[in-house]
């Protein structure tokens, strides 16, 4: 038997295959109408585990077992969405628990920020809000969080990824921890700048202040200078530092707009390695709320440990064509090797296949929550 002959043969059994496929995915259409008169919830554990069992034991050898095991998962995840879509044509879809808003009335808002004045938050705040911004800061980001749960302002500014550093891993902890939500965010460049005192000149400076990253992501500048390195809490109070003892030997590493809070002269700027270094910043607020305009979901939740749970939860984005863009994962207390997993998709909460998606991921994780729509 030649490989022409034996690819027909593969071709008439695909055939079958196909024909089969089809024939079950109209049965599942009818279950989904049964479901829809019924009440009954789309994803039945129970049932699918049989049905694995069942179908692995009908097999020759292991191996087949393995491989029609992994086959039905396939079969049955499609059959499921395509339930899933049913149901929301009817009307049974995703509930939006998010209220859709107009633009952010900026005149009549109170604005956190944690760090200092002349902090990055502080620039990325005027950025969004403007320089006229009704604004107060605070010392730690869980701060930022309980001003605005508690009321005392209405949104909190907060850095949650930087191009080189990476994520700020305690703001995916509070989305989880506090109910509040992203409406926005801004992206601005970093670039440090060496500050100092008024008429200080480089040669006078024995000690530099800022915060052990800024510190590591300008090394290259510093690696000759022979200046001691002191970590501080957050550059902005490096530079209140720095401007309060006014002490020639002394140096900041911040902001430009931590220059001009303070009145320090910039003796040198773009001092950090990476000149392509920038930081995303969050918007979030204790309201749930959207804008018609809004164009990505941030959202999250926790998996069974099992294999094979997050290619399943994942395929939701796939099956709806929605692109995700972001992923991380961080542990879940109390439980060890779970996580929490931090997901941003393109959308709108008002698309039919977000919706579709969204009830999906619902059904099959745990504790899934959407973080926000902007």
């Amino acid at each position: 038997m030649d490989l022409a002959e034996l690819r027909n043969r593969l071709d008439d059994i695909d055939r079958k295959i196909v024909e089969l496929y089809e024939q079950r995915m109209e049965i599942c259409g009818e279950v989904a109408a049964y479901k829809l008169e019924t009440g009954k919830r789309v994803f039945d554990k129970e049932r699918e585990q049989q049905k694995l069992s069942a179908v692995s034991a009908m097999t020759h050898n292991a191996l087949n077992a393995q491989g029609i095991r992994e086959l039905y998962e396939q079969i049955m995840a499609i059959s499921r969405k395509l339930q899933y879509q049913m149901l929301a044509e009817h009307g049974a879809g995703e509930k939006l628990s998010f209220i859709e808003m107009g633009e952010i009335d900026c005149k009549k808002c109170r604005v956190v920020f944690q760090g200092a004045e002349g902090a990055y938050s502080q620039a990325a705040m005027m950025q969004y809000f403007g320089e006229e911004v009704n604004s107060f800061h605070v010392d730690t980001f869980r701060d930022a969080m309980l001003a605005i749960d508690e009321g005392s302002a209405d949104f909190a500014v907060l850095p949650i990824e930087n191009s080189s550093a990476g994520v700020v891993s305690e703001i995916y902890d509070l989305l989880v921890e506090f109910e509040n939500y992203i409406v926005g965010e801004q992206i601005i460049p970093i670039e440090h700048c060496l500050l100092a005192a008024e008429g200080t000149k480089k040669e006078e400076i024995k000690t530099v202040y800022s915060h052990p990253q800024s510190l590591m992501q300008s090394a290259q500048y510093l690696q000759d200078k022979g200046w001691q390195q002191i970590s501080m809490k957050n550059n902005a109070f490096a530079a209140k530092k720095v401007a309060d003892e006014n002490d020639p030997a002394q140096a900041a590493i911040a902001s430009e707009t931590a220059a001009k809070v303070y009145g320090l002269t910039v003796l040198e700027k773009g001092i950090n390695d990476l000149k392509q270094n920038s930081t995303r910043f969050i918007i979030v607020t204790n309201q749930k709320v959207f804008s018609k305009k809004a164009s990505k979901i941030s959202l999250c939740f926790a998996l069974q440990h099992k294999s094979g749970a997050l290619y399943h939860a994942l395929s939701h984005l796939m099956y709806n064509g929605l692109n995700m863009t972001k992923i991380e994962s961080r542990p879940l207390a109390g439980r060890n090797w779970e996580y929490w997993f931090f997901l941003d998709f393109e959308g709108n909460l008002q698309d039919s296949a977000v919706k579709n998606a969204l009830r999906g991921l619902r059904e099959e994780t745990r504790n899934m929550k959407v973080l926000g729509n902007y």
